[in-house]
Parts: C-alpha cells; structure tokens; sequence
C-alpha cells in the first residue's frame, strides 16, 4: 500500500493567484514558507527555511481568494505532485507542489480587527450598548445541581461530585 499525504504549518509568501479553468471551478496558486530550527555541528542554533508551491481548486480555492493573504498563517493538508512540461526552448522542466485537499487558517494576527470595529457611533448616549461588545452570558452550574424534577416522576436528587461512583467502563457491555 502507497501513501501521498503532506501536512504544511506555515505562512503564505505570495498573494494568492486566483483562476478558473475552462470547465468554470477556481484554481489557486500560491507559496508557503516553513522552517525549522536546529542545533549543527558547533552547538550554534540554525534555521533552514522551505518553500512550497501550493495548488488548490474548488471551494478551496474560493475560501482561499476570499480570506488568505501573503503572512496568512495557514495548515494545509495535501498530497505532492510533480508535473512536467518543454518549455520553448526544447527543454523538459518539472515543478513539485502540494494539491491542497483541505485547509485550516491560523488564529486572527493581534493587529488584525478590534472591537473598535464592532461599537456603534456615539451618539451621546451610552445606555444602549452593543451586544456583540459584551461579554456572552456563562451559566453558573453548582457543585450539587441536579436536573429539575420532571411533574410523574420522582424529585430531583443533587449529586456531589465525592458521591459519584468512580467505575471504570466495562468494555464488554460497548455494544460494538
């Protein structure tokens, strides 16, 4: 059994070229930077950066056009192809890249949009805030909560956490 599958952690060293190919789907060209750091010879730290070339088609591509830019932090899974072609002068050239299968992007940069971005124009008045400003409501749950009773059944009993058994699971009653 053969296995052709590549994960790249990196950031975007060119802004994304953004195609469609006759049959209409977008195509996506664009390089990735990786680097890793290492200890030689002489105990002095080095880093060795690569370069790869990154093609992706489809809603792929579409989400790369709309979000990625060059610096964007993106993990990219995919597998290694090698094409070739003659260029005009006779001679056979080749070019490895990565086919984008699917993509991750990274975290928001800090410098990237603010809350700023969300207020509302003052307009004098403070008391009507924006609700994507605060912070979300976070449900309290007690120690000893127990779920409410139920009107046929019988009253709800709280469990602390010492009282719960500490049983491990019985791999034959899995079911599958």
């Amino acid at each position: 059994m053969n296995l052709n599958k590549t994960f790249v952690l990196g950031r975007v060293t060119r802004e994304p070229e953004i195609r469609s190919l006759p049959s209409g789907q977008q195509v996506a060209n664009f390089g990735m930077a990786t680097n890793r750091y290492y200890t030689d010879s002489s105990g002095q730290k080095q880093e060795a950066v690569e370069f790869h070339n990154i093609v992706a088609f489809g809603k792929t591509a579409d989400i790369i056009s709309r979000y990625v830019n060059k610096g964007t932090l993106l993990l990219i899974e995919g597998r290694m192809q090698t094409r070739n072609w003659t260029n005009q002068q006779g001679a056979k050239q080749y070019k490895t890249e990565i086919v984008a299968e699917s993509m991750q992007l990274g975290p928001k940069s800090a410098g990237g949009m603010s809350n700023s971005n969300y207020t509302k124009s003052n307009s004098g008045d403070n008391s009507d805030t924006d609700k994507s400003n605060s912070q979300p409501d976070i449900p309290v749950i007690e120690e000893n909560y127990g779920p409410p009773s139920v009107e046929a059944g019988p009253p709800a009993q709280s469990v602390s956490f010492e009282d719960k058994p500490t049983d491990e699971i019985d791999v034959k009653k899995i079911p599958f």
